[in-house]
């Protein structure tokens, strides 16, 4: 049983990954899909063998995800489609019949997820950093003049925790140091974002859940950029005042899902 879980999470999530990269959207059919095919196993499954708790894990599991990852797309870790996909591994990682030991499973998930999209973002902004580096480097120094008293504040300040740190207690020199390499990261993320993943589009081709760039001003109304992106109605009104609009893309974030099941199946399972 876990291995059908194993193939049928696979399979789907490469199917995600595949739409992403095409259409730089998840379509919530594969979502719902996999929620629907994983919970109809364990219901069958547990028909079968006259044990409903394997099919009642499954609902925990999704209830448990859900929660998870309407806090990450509420936080802004997640777009839509990302959030509705991880609220679909919840009947998949709820492997055991025991809620703690699913509970522990969540757990190893989540921090093997987290690890995972931090190496997945560093290596796909230097790609594009690499990639675009003169606009990256023209947006970077932008980017500094703008933002250069608040940086000098926090360097002084950091600075500053250096010398006591040498000075008293070791801790606070490497806090220090992170302080002080904080807003070169933050610039360089926010340069790779205006470099890299602005673009200009005929609104023919703008789909629902685009995120505009800017507020976009419509006669007396304003469309305004949000985190939830755009809905048909906001696009029929684009289209009939705008032939080209700014939005802002995202890093297709599909691959950490497929790295993270496979990592985890391949150290808990196999």
């Amino acid at each position: 049983m876990v291995l059908f879980l194993f193939f049928l999470s696979l399979f789907w999530i490469i199917a995600a990954t595949i739409e992403d990269f095409k259409k730089k959207e998840i379509e919530n059919w594969i979502s719902f899909s996999l929620i629907i095919f994983a919970l109809g196993f364990r219901f069958f499954h547990s028909l079968f063998f006259e044990d409903f708790n394997f099919f009642y894990q499954g609902i925990f599991g999704l209830l448990a995800f859900f929660i998870i990852g309407n806090v990450f797309y509420y936080s802004r870790f997640f777009a839509g489609g990302d959030s509705k996909l991880f609220m679909s591994l919840g009947p998949i990682i709820f492997l055991s019949l025991d809620l703690k030991n699913n509970l522990s499973l969540t757990l190893f998930f989540l921090v093997l997820f987290f690890v995972i999209s931090a190496i997945y973002i560093i290596i796909a902004s230097t790609y594009l950093a690499f990639k675009n580096s003169k606009k990256t480097i023209k947006e970077f120094k932008k980017q500094f003049e703008y933002n250069k008293k608040n940086i000098y504040a926090i360097l002084i300040f950091s600075l500053i925790l250096m010398v006591f740190g040498l000075i008293f207690f070791e801790f606070l020199f490497f806090l220090g140091f992170l302080f002080f390499l904080l807003p070169y990261f933050f610039i360089l993320l926010k340069s790779i974002e205006e470099a890299c993943l602005i673009k200009k589009i005929d609104t023919k081709n703008l789909t629902e859940g685009d995120w505009l760039y800017e507020d976009v001003k419509i006669g007396r109304n304003t469309i305004k950029k949000s985190w939830h992106g755009l809905t048909k109605k906001e696009i029929n009104l684009i289209r009939k005042k705008y032939k080209k609009i700014k939005i802002k893309e995202g890093i297709p974030f599909t691959p950490t899902f497929l790295i993270s099941i496979v990592i985890f199946f391949l150290l808990k399972v196999f």
